[in-house]
């Protein structure tokens, strides 16, 4: 379709996921991550594997200044952005509030709140003044129900809720579609980067049913985002067969 889609959190799970899933379907891809050799990884990948072309900014969502002047700098080639998938965001701990790491917290705030609003923002002002576009942002089940030592990465993903309700509403009279994306267990690096690489805990997480992958997400945003032009996905949460709510499941 040869679309622009800007994807942040690109390097891994479900920012790769959807790399791929566009690349595949002949769209452009800027794609934004911390880890410039991920991201360059990627982009072979993609340009050997489809003819994609791609722009690549390597950098933490977190950083203010250079998201914003790398968005704003784009050349002009890339500038006409299609669509933004919003993916970038960890959880990291899972502790008791009194007992949790304020580092952590901090963390979470600023990537999944703060850095997720410094991209939408940027892109969001190119894609008024081309007066369409549209936004996907990934959120979480946990943004929709508390559960027990969820706390503040809870809170961040009930922001990124309430943030794309008030985006939808604010970018209407542009024209700019706004999606947010609520995926439930899903097997990505995810359980790894809140357990701080304890391999084995991480893996126990998903012990005794099939959870989502990061292609099933890739897939379902795909899908929202090729919808005609009149047509937009608002609110969408996704989990596997076999869960419930952020903590039941039916285990084999």
């Amino acid at each position: 379709m040869n679309r622009t889609i800007f994807i942040t959190g690109a390097s891994a799970g479900f920012g790769k996921a959807c790399a791929e899933q566009f690349a595949a379907n002949g769209d452009r891809l800027i794609l934004l991550a911390r880890r410039a050799e991920r991201l360059k990884a990627l982009a072979d990948q993609l340009t050997a594997e489809f003819g994609t072309s791609t722009h690549l900014i390597a950098a933490d969502v977190r950083d203010q200044q250079a998201i914003t002047t790398a968005i704003n700098d784009l050349p002009a080639e890339w500038s006409k952005i299609d669509v933004l998938v919003n993916n970038a965001g960890l959880a990291l701990g899972r502790d008791y509030f009194e007992e949790a790491d304020l580092s952590d917290w901090n963390t979470m705030i600023d990537t999944n709140v703060k850095g997720f609003l410094y991209v939408a923002q940027a892109v969001a002002k190119k894609m008024s003044a081309n007066k369409k576009g549209h936004i996907l942002n990934i959120g979480s089940i946990a943004g929709k129900e508390v559960y027990e030592k969820g706390n503040v990465y809870c809170a961040t993903k009930f922001a990124v809720d309430a943030i794309s309700k008030a985006m939808r509403i604010d970018l209407l009279r542009h024209g700019i579609k706004v999606t947010s994306i609520h995926p439930g267990a899903a097997e990505t690096e995810f359980s790894l980067v809140r357990f701080k690489g304890d391999a084995e805990t991480a893996k126990k997480v998903y012990d005794g049913f099939t959870p989502l992958s990061a292609q099933d997400i890739a897939s379902t945003i795909f899908y929202c985002a090729g919808l005609p032009s009149h047509v937009c996905i608002n609110d969408l949460t996704i989990t596997c067969t076999q869960q419930g709510s952020s903590i039941h499941f039916r285990k084999d």
